[in-house]
């Protein structure tokens, strides 16, 4: 599988060897295997820098990202721990500014594999016990923690107070956990969505929100409560519309913030929620120019990411190559935006797993395909060219499918999954630093 990936390091690449023989027993859920091991451990995550933890179904990794960019901008060192990785598992935590080392890496999982394998953890469980050692044994002013998958029972939903808690947008995604039948949850498909990303508000944490729909806003407002969660919801209690700036308010004021420099505009959204989580939360002070610099450095791989020069660029001379990750609906409602004045057409380069559904990328883009190429997930069951329609066709790979393209200087989207975006930037020379 993919999520554990390979390292060059011999020491590294033993213990994810280790970590590729775990699995989650089947119908598993709950928080107890994990605290047991952050319990052996000696409780790390009680001796973090104030976290800010953040869940959502799209957006909450760049939103993570404006935290980031944003915090060290006002000159303080940030942990920082993201899923998934793209190229390296050293990705998923970054230690004070900088990508944990090969060395450290190996050390913490042999660690909490040696003390933790017989609890017979998941891959998840190791990865979070790893990376809250990480953060506690290092000195940092904030921590950044993106939730995994949904919230209530992801491996980092252990935090006691977190200094703020963030839910970025809502859709429908990952079915299959998340949509399973549970007395007391709610039924209805996004309303239960939301019960499961607001479990991580915690007593006395603010948990800082997008609007969503009434069924969502409901269950948002019984988890804050339910958890005496101070809830702070845009357009109730911030806004920020945005035309050639972010015009931010909210109870303390308002400012004026550049646009982000990653594309779409998706993305001011996503910065705005960001410095909603900072203004309603006191423990970490940031200001106002920090604010505005960390919004035009952030940067955020394969989310509508403009690809360079480079080896498999080179093989679509002429054409501007894009890359996004994203494989829900509201991704694809996002990259539709993206290309809706591409009036020309756009070439599209997807590979999909076989359990995503291909209309979310290629509805919101209909009428603009110039063409359509499948191409594999290696290792993995993925669609093949008929699942995209009459017309696409199949490649063996992306670089066949680049040198493919006919001569028109038509913008190219590769799309569809994060899996071969990692292999995307790597091939290109844009691995995560």
């Amino acid at each position: 599988m993919k999520d554990f990936a390979t390292s060059d390091d011999p020491a590294v690449q033993a213990q994810l060897d280790r970590l590729a023989a775990l699995s989650l027993p089947q119908g598993r859920l709950g928080l107890e295997t994990v605290h047991a091991m952050l319990a052996r451990m000696g409780n790390p995550e009680r001796n973090l820098p104030p976290v800010f933890h953040v869940a959502g179904t799209n957006g909450k990794g760049s939103t993570c990202a404006y935290l980031r960019a944003v915090l060290e901008a006002q000159g303080l060192k940030v942990h920082v721990a993201i899923k998934p990785h793209l190229v390296r598992y050293n990705e998923r935590i970054r230690i004070a500014g900088e990508l944990i080392s090969d060395q450290l890496l190996g050390e913490l999982l042999k660690e909490v594999l040696d003390a933790c394998e017989e609890l017979g953890p998941s891959f998840f469980e190791v990865t979070t016990v790893a990376t809250f050692l990480a953060f506690a044994r290092n000195p940092a002013d904030a921590c950044v923690i993106e939730v995994g998958l949904g919230g209530r029972f992801d491996a980092t939903n252990v935090m006691v107070q977190p200094a703020a808690c963030g839910i970025a947008t809502l859709g429908i995604d990952h079915e299959a956990f998340l949509l399973v039948p549970e007395e007391g949850a709610p039924e209805v498909p996004l309303a239960r969505i939301a019960f499961e990303k607001a479990g991580i508000a915690r007593a006395g944490s603010p948990l800082v929100t997008m609007s969503y729909p009434t069924e969502a806003t409901e269950q948002i407002e019984l988890a804050a409560n339910r958890a005496s969660a101070p809830l702070f919801m845009r357009g109730r209690d911030w806004s920020a519309p945005s035309d050639n700036a972010i015009h931010y308010r909210d109870a303390r004021g308002e400012l004026t913030l550049p646009l982000p420099f990653m594309p779409g505009a998706h993305q001011a959204e996503n910065a705005a929620l960001a410095v909603a989580i900072l203004r309603h939360q006191d423990e970490v002070p940031v200001s106002a120019e920090a604010m505005a610099e960390g919004i035009r450095a952030a940067r955020w791989p394969a989310r509508l990411q403009l690809l360079g020069e480079g080896p498999l660029t080179a093989l679509a001379p002429g054409h501007e190559v894009w890359l996004d990750g994203g494989h829900n609906p509201d991704a694809g409602l996002a990259i539709g935006r993206h290309f809706a004045n591409a009036a020309e057409g756009i070439h599209l380069v997807i590979g999909m797993l076989a359990n995503r559904y291909p209309a979310a990328i290629l509805d919101p883009l209909q009428g603009r395909l110039a063409s359509v190429t499948a191409v594999p997930i290696e290792g993995s069951d993925c669609h093949r060219a008929e699942a995209y329609g009459d017309r696409a066709r199949w490649s063996e790979s992306v670089a066949e499918a680049l040198r493919a393209l006919p001569d028109d200087g038509k913008p190219v989207l590769i799309a569809g999954s994060l899996y071969p975006a990692g292999i995307v930037l790597k091939e290109t020379g844009e691995v995560p630093d």
